[in-house]
């Protein structure tokens, strides 16, 4: 007897649905059936039948002017926050980091070829780098990418470095900065992903030993001085040897 294969199309109706969930946003909470199929380019019937499933499941809410998320999804979202959560010693770290060197500090964690970030502590300042938690951003660049990658295999480099501004060849300064990172325990980046942006990130170590998150500060460029990134560096450096002592572990903490 032979095996059955994949249920192509489900997996298919799958994707889609979850197409349509993401094209809610903090910006746009509501969305019509019509611009769904303007964004997905499915069929108007494709997407009434998906949509009106993902009200069944609670997932969607309709109102007179569209479809916004359903209260199904607190739950998820409850489930999530519970499961990503750092421990309350570990966000008073982060604060205290933030209010000490007055930047911005993040948790960065690989996910596939993007880093997500799963914890932020906003600079006091006017003037401040914010990325939302649960952001993906691109490992081709910025120093939380180069210390991620400590551990990355040669296929993962080629795929970031397929995706990059820089094309396949980017692979080989992908691991050069990998590298450099390792050898001197934390990485710096000046304006690689966005102009006028710094950063400066360290490793946090999980139990086997292995890079499992970065732990970073940036902010605008002008105030990332060689002296205060070697100060940087040295509260970094301590912070994160903390919460490596208390055992970091994450779902996507180990993704090689």
């Amino acid at each position: 007897m032979t095996e059955a294969p994949p249920d192509s199309g489900g997996v298919r109706s799958i994707q889609r649905a979850l197409d349509i969930l993401s094209l809610l946003t903090e910006d746009r909470p509501l969305i019509a059936v019509r611009d769904i199929v303007a964004a997905t380019g499915l069929a108007k019937t494709t997407v009434i039948r998906i949509v009106q499933t993902l009200e069944q499941s609670g997932l969607l809410w309709a109102t007179s002017s569209g479809y916004m998320a359903g209260p199904g999804l607190w739950r998820w979202a409850h489930l999530a926050r519970r499961s990503w959560e750092l421990p309350p010693e570990t966000q008073r770290m982060m604060r205290e980091l933030a209010a000490r060197q007055r930047e911005t500090v993040n948790v960065y964690v690989v996910r596939d070829i993007v880093r997500v970030c799963i914890a932020q502590q906003e600079s006091p300042q006017p003037l401040r780098h914010v990325v939302q938690v649960g952001d993906e951003l691109p490992l081709w660049g910025g120093a939380s990418s180069k210390v991620l990658l400590r551990n990355a295999s040669a296929e993962l480099l080629e795929r970031i470095a397929r995706s990059s501004p820089y094309g396949p060849g980017h692979a080989g300064q992908l691991r050069e900065w990998a590298d450099t990172a390792a050898a001197q325990g934390y990485a710096v980046s000046h304006g690689e992903r966005d102009e006028g942006l710094s950063a400066v990130a360290v490793p946090i170590v999980g139990r086997s030993g292995t890079v499992v998150a970065s732990l970073s500060l940036s902010g605008p460029t002008v105030r990332f001085t060689d002296d205060r990134v070697t100060g940087f560096v040295k509260d970094l450096q301590a912070a994160a040897a903390q919460i490596t002592e208390r055992g970091f572990e994450h779902p996507l903490g180990s993704s090689y």
